[in-house]
């Protein structure tokens, strides 16, 4: 451990909350329409995992510290296209599921704004599953 996370440990604020009850993983599901290459799915998928893990550990910490520890179990799935991206956040968020969309800014293969990622969790598997467990791997 580095003396920074050891800083951080001892006068960070205690975590309150609820601890998950089943194993932890995020979702990143991505707008399969858009016809990215492999390099800027990475990219995309990318950004989500960064902001999804940055907002939970404003929203679900337990949750993050509980993912963090065993893995970062990350999972890819395809949707057909933005309303589809949508429709899924919007069953996610009715589960009580975290929410990141990303949209891209437009540099390179695709136009600015376009919906290219939903990134779910991190969560319980058993959760995210009922959102997510009719969609294909990417």
């Amino acid at each position: 451990m580095g003396f920074r996370s050891f800083l951080h440990r001892i006068t960070a604020p205690t975590v309150s909350g609820n601890f998950p009850d089943a194993p932890c993983k995020m979702v990143c599901i991505v707008n399969h329409q858009l016809k990215m290459g492999k390099g800027k799915i990475a990219a995309q998928v990318g950004h989500g995992a960064v902001m999804a893990t940055m907002q939970a550990g404003a929203e679900k910490p337990l949750y993050l510290e509980q993912w963090l520890a065993t893995g970062q179990k990350k999972v890819c799935l395809k949707a057909l296209d933005a309303d589809h991206l949508l429709e899924l956040e919007k069953q996610a968020k009715a589960a009580g599921i975290s929410t990141t969309l990303v949209r891209d800014a437009g540099h390179t293969q695709i136009p600015a704004g376009s919906l290219t990622v939903l990134a779910l969790g991190p969560d319980t598997e058993p959760l995210l599953e009922q959102v997510t467990g009719h969609l294909k791997l990417l």
